[in-house]
């Protein structure tokens, strides 16, 4: 029986033929990693492989780790067996990952979206037989309004708040969303304070992206000072007393789960805005013809129904089980965001 050139198991996705994993999610000899969101890019590899502007990244989240940048479209060989990193589009350095031997061709894309954001090298088409793809929101009723449009919306809603003499609390993770945010609040409104975990990670970023001032909330800083200016924060902040100490405020969340009110509602949030560094349904369906392929596998997300309308296209579509988390993982995993100071009263 033919090895496949990847396989699935309980470390991550496994080619044999060289020895190496693509975002494992247990501790492996040697890792290619396609970005640093914590579902993908995790601690204890002996040896990783990433796009070099994923480096500070990664190093910022794990330490120091021994680690080997690439460029786009480089191919480097392990055991005949060619790889490359392509540009996703996901956030800052997310690579798709091609493997080529004997003439097969699979690709895996990680995390990924087609709609270029301005600060992450847009994604790249690359052809294969068979593609590995996320469908985090791989269902019919997720349709994105472009980037433009949210971010005059958002821009909006911070001036209204203003006007109402109230702090705007906008959260988003991390890595990625907030830095995306960042890029286009309009500083004519106010200032753009930030929670320690965006501010530290948007620092490993600026020598690569320019992104306007920020100051960083600490126990010096007055509730007053914030009136009338916007907040970046992560989810995990939401509902903390570093949040309660500025009040009057009022929140905003931005994501793709956003396109469902239920999710407002449910993280007691006042305002959703519809904006993720995912794929929506077009955009996946879009993706998947354009590369060529005949096989899919769906890895994270809406798998079982996305694949079941592969199948009816007529594609040979099926789903593989993984410990990749999409946006929920981004959203919500409050171990990734340090702790804040605590707002001053006075």
């Amino acid at each position: 029986m033919k090895i496949p050139l990847l396989a699935f198991n309980d470390k991550g996705i496994y080619c044999q033929q060289a020895d190496v994993y693509l975002d494992p999610w247990r501790p492996v000899k040697n890792a290619i990693i396609t970005h640093g969101h914590s579902d993908h890019a995790r601690w204890g590899h002996q040896n990783y492989i990433t796009h070099h502007t994923n480096i500070p990244i990664i190093r910022h989240r794990l330490g120091e780790i021994n680690v080997t940048g690439k460029e786009w479209g480089e191919t480097f060989v392990i055991n005949n067996v060619k790889f490359s990193l392509h540009p996703a589009g996901h956030i800052i350095g997310s690579s798709q990952i091609r493997v080529e031997h004997k003439g097969e061709v699979w690709v895996f894309t990680g995390d990924y979206k087609t709609e270029d954001d301005g600060i992450s090298t847009p994604y790249e088409v690359v052809k294969c037989d068979t593609f590995i793809t996320e469908c985090t929101f791989g269902l019919p009723a997720f349709n994105w309004t472009p980037q433009a449009e949210v971010i005059s919306e958002i821009n909006n809603w911070w001036a209204e708040n203003k006007a109402e003499g109230r702090t705007s609390i906008l959260f988003g993770y991390s890595l990625g969303k907030a830095q995306r945010l960042l890029k286009y609040l309009d500083t004519d409104i106010g200032k753009i304070y930030t929670h320690g975990a965006i501010e530290n990670m948007t620092n490993v970023l600026r020598p690569m992206v320019y992104f306007p001032p920020t100051e960083l909330i600490t126990r010096e800083t007055k509730r007053e000072a914030l009136l009338g200016n916007i907040v970046l924060a992560p989810p995990s902040a939401h509902g903390s007393i570093w949040i309660r100490k500025m009040t009057p405020f009022v929140t905003g969340a931005a994501s793709g789960w956003m396109a469902f009110r239920g999710a407002r509602r449910r993280r007691a949030i006042d305002k959703g805005f519809v904006l993720s560094d995912h794929c929506d349904w077009h955009s996946l369906l879009e993706s998947i013809k354009a590369t060529g392929a005949e096989r899919v596998i769906c890895t994270h997300g809406y798998t079982d129904i996305f694949a079941k309308y592969l199948r009816e296209l007529g594609y040979d579509a099926r789903t593989e089980k993984t410990q990749y988390e999409g946006e929920t993982a981004e959203m919500e995993k409050a171990e990734l965001d340090q702790e804040a100071p605590i707002v001053s009263e006075n």
